[in-house]
């Protein structure tokens, strides 16, 4: 699995960023497990064009003193679909930068 890794972080900003998850993505299931949503613009025009799988996102899991942020662009619809892909170099940076503005939003690492 592709992704972007944040580690070595102390359990105090693990709490802060898991309460900004809370708040600004999607819950999985599971605890630790995240979903934000891509914006449109941002979509392949294979995922936009499957709009009964919509909404695509990103998953982000939280451990004891790392983040993942996954690469893969996912159907929250459906398991197996054409229009899960590794994401392109716009959606990735869209992932790098809501990880980036993530951190200095909770001043962690500045």
């Amino acid at each position: 699995m592709k992704a972007y890794f944040l580690d070595e972080i102390n359990p105090e900003n693990i709490e802060k960023i898991t309460q900004f998850l809370k708040d600004n993505a999607s819950r999985s299931t599971m605890e630790q497990l995240f979903w934000v949503n891509f914006p449109k613009d941002l979509l392949s025009s294979l995922q936009f064009q499957h709009a009964a799988c919509q909404p695509h996102a990103f998953a982000v899991e939280v451990g004891s003193d790392w983040v993942k942020l996954e690469l893969l662009v996912r159907s929250l619809q459906t398991m197996k679909c054409d229009c899960t892909a590794y994401c392109t170099n716009s959606q990735r940076d869209y992932i790098i930068n809501f990880a980036d503005r993530m951190l200095d939003q909770l001043n962690i690492g500045t």
